[in-house]
């Protein structure tokens, strides 16, 4: 039987909008789910080298770093909208991970079709 999938959708560049793409990222995968995570050009600076260091150790909360390395350890899918290099001016060489997926949304529409979950923060 396949796994379930989850798309998770960043759409900001707060705290209060990576830290739970990440967390929920990384228990779904803990749960055994297929993640597919998409940063919208509004939350794609937490796909940039450093950005995730910024942000700090939010107090109470799992490190994020941890999580979003974890998530791509664990196979989770990280997707940056095409549109955000030229709307943000991000160079692909300068993304956290090189496992990071460039697409547009369509793509990644078609990767999350039937998803059992979909989350938007």
């Amino acid at each position: 039987m396949a796994k379930q999938k989850m798309a998770i959708v960043c759409n900001g560049e707060t705290g209060a909008n990576i830290m739970p793409t990440l967390i929920f990222g990384s228990s779904a995968l803990a749960l055994d789910y297929e993640v597919h995570i998409f940063f919208c050009p509004a939350g794609a600076k937490w796909t940039v080298k450093d950005e995730l260091e910024k942000l700090g150790q939010p107090k109470g909360l799992p490190n994020p770093i941890k999580l979003f390395n974890d998530i791509l350890e664990l196979g989770g899918q990280m997707t940056l909208c095409e549109l955000a290099l030229e709307n943000k001016g991000i160079d692909p060489k300068d993304l956290r991970d090189e496992r990071i997926k460039i697409t547009k949304a369509p793509p990644y529409l078609m990767d999350v079709e039937g998803a059992a979950q979909t989350y938007v923060f």
